[in-house]
């Protein structure tokens, strides 16, 4: 796995997360996980636990309907998620080893699946997810991409807090089909509050795996596995998948 906190956004540049990727840009996709969540395994559905949390965006809308725990492996991610959600506990760990003594009724990992480069980091976090999710409960995973649909993209946003600002380009392409990984390159432009702005790039490198071999990593570690497309009004139809897998009783 390469490590996420050697990319500057989640260490030197994770108070800027805020001015990258607003709470608000969060609600439709919240619900979407929400909405799964609550509709896979069985009752009881009151506690969430969120292993890569980030900066909590999708936490602070997802909060009004679990009692979340919150996990992530950057300390500055968890300070900025802290601030937002003080309402949520929070926990800095490993996805691949995490282990926090307790199962939960319902269990998500968003896009920081992403970071899993080979299958056996991504079934260390699976084997994770499940060892915390209560048996009849469910978990949802949600990665960027699968190979299946997999297309070169790019991307831009950012946002203002007073003086400050971020404008960010994201450009995410596969260097090399035959691996199980893909680079995303990020190019942000910083405004200080002294009204100096400078550039800093930002490689990220995230893996990127078959939808079979999701379904049979959740399949082999317990779950009853499921893809299930991404229906939202910024994605194209079919062109992102989400995998749920519920844990027998």
């Amino acid at each position: 796995m390469d490590n996420p906190m050697s990319t500057k956004l989640y260490s030197e540049l994770a108070p800027w997360w805020p001015l990258m990727s607003s709470p608000s840009e969060y609600a439709e996709e919240a619900a979407i996980y929400s909405g799964i969540l609550r509709s896979r395994g069985d009752a009881p559905c009151e506690t969430l636990l969120e292993l890569g949390s980030g900066g909590g965006n999708n936490a602070s809308h997802i909060k009004s309907h679990f009692r979340m725990t919150l996990t992530d492996l950057s300390p500055g991610m968890l300070e900025v998620s802290r601030a937002l959600n003080p309402d949520c506990e929070h926990h800095q760990g490993d996805m691949r080893s995490l282990r926090l003594a307790r199962q939960f009724d319902r269990v998500l990992i968003h896009d920081a699946i992403c970071y899993m480069l080979t299958e056996a980091d991504l079934r260390a976090a699976v084997e994770t997810a499940y060892l915390h999710t209560r048996p009849g409960g469910a978990a949802l995973f949600c990665p960027d991409h699968v190979t299946d649909t997999f297309t070169p993209a790019t991307d831009h946003g950012g946002n203002d807090d007073g003086p400050r600002g971020l404008r960010y380009l994201e450009w995410a392409y596969d260097p090399d089909p035959t691996d199980t990984t893909v680079a995303v390159d990020y190019a942000y432009l910083l405004r200080d509050p002294d009204g100096t702005t400078r550039a800093v790039h930002d490689r990220h490198i995230e893996g990127l795996f078959p939808r079979a071999t999701w379904l049979r990593v959740l399949t082999d570690v317990g779950f009853q596995a499921e893809m299930i497309p991404l229906a939202h009004s910024d994605v194209e139809p079919g062109t992102v998948e989400m995998f749920a897998g519920i844990k027998p009783r």
